[in-house]
């Protein structure tokens, strides 16, 4: 399974780095994009009870995914491709005129998004208020949201970490993209968040500290938590543009233009990963 989740996380970030250099725009946000690349593979191809023509979960049963980071829809819109909600030629589209795939994620029930975000630290309290119409309309499905570290930084996000644990939503996992930067540069610099695992759990959160792009440990964990009765943090530790070399760790990529020569260069470097 994880050889699996592994080409699809390539497959992920190809697709990236295709609606990026489709768009041509400086707010393609690709370093975020491609931190996620491997917690996406791993949501969409294991992890998740999606709804869609590859498998029969209703619209009551299936899971919902929250990009509370709503600027890495790229990897977002790319997952939804390999589970079947997106075609190539959707992907093209990326914000361009008349595209349904916008900059940020625009809730469009066909093409597999549920909800609307990318207002930083709203996404959280969105994922609580579904968590808890599951649970009071004794519904099974699970709600997972997908934080940045740096989005950390609002208050709105700790006011809803208290909140699950209050309601003892065990129904709701994050994954925060722990990259260390943020728009203008590292975390470090502008807001530090000091212990961030420590602080999860002081708010009553189970909480797990991981390589978030390892796949065989993305897993691990997941099954781990699978039965734990709380909520559910997983900080994943990940590199900002992991998987193209001259993007990693490089916070100009936060906002780029993919040149098609810088296009073929990153493709290459993925096909070597095959």
């Amino acid at each position: 399974m994880s050889e699996n989740l592994k080409k699809i996380s390539i497959s992920i970030r190809k697709n990236i780095l295709l609606m990026a250099k489709s768009a041509g725009s400086s707010s393609a946000h690709i370093g975020g994009a491609l931190s996620i690349a491997d917690v996406m593979s791993v949501l969409v191809g294991e992890q998740m009870k999606l709804s869609s023509k590859k498998n029969g979960y209703s619209e009551d049963e299936r899971d919902r995914i929250i990009l509370s980071k709503g600027h890495g829809c790229l990897a977002y819109y790319a997952g939804l491709f390999e589970f079947g909600f997106l075609s190539k030629e959707d992907l093209v589209t990326f914000e361009k005129n008349g595209s349904e795939l916008l900059g940020h994620p625009v809730r469009n029930k066909k093409k597999g998004i549920d909800f609307s975000t990318g207002s930083l630290g709203m996404g959280l309290s969105l994922g609580i208020g579904v968590a808890l119409a599951a649970k009071k309309k004794n519904k099974s499905f699970s709600v997972y949201v997908i934080l940045g570290d740096g989005e950390c930084n609002e208050g709105s996000v700790w006011e809803a970490a208290m909140s699950a644990a209050h309601f003892k939503l065990d129904n709701v996992t994050i994954i925060i993209d722990n990259n260390n930067f943020q728009q203008t540069g590292s975390n470090e610099k502008i807001m530090s968040l000091g212990n961030i695992k420590s602080k999860w759990e002081s708010f009553g959160w189970h909480t797990e500290q991981i390589d978030g792009n390892n796949i065989d440990e993305i897993l691990s964990t997941f099954k781990k938590i699978s039965e734990i009765k709380k909520p559910k943090a997983i900080i994943a530790k990940t590199i900002k543009g992991k998987g193209v070399s001259f993007i990693e760790n490089n916070n100009v990529w936060h906002h780029s233009i993919l040149t098609q020569k810088k296009y073929d260069e990153a493709i290459n470097e993925l096909n070597s990963f095959l």
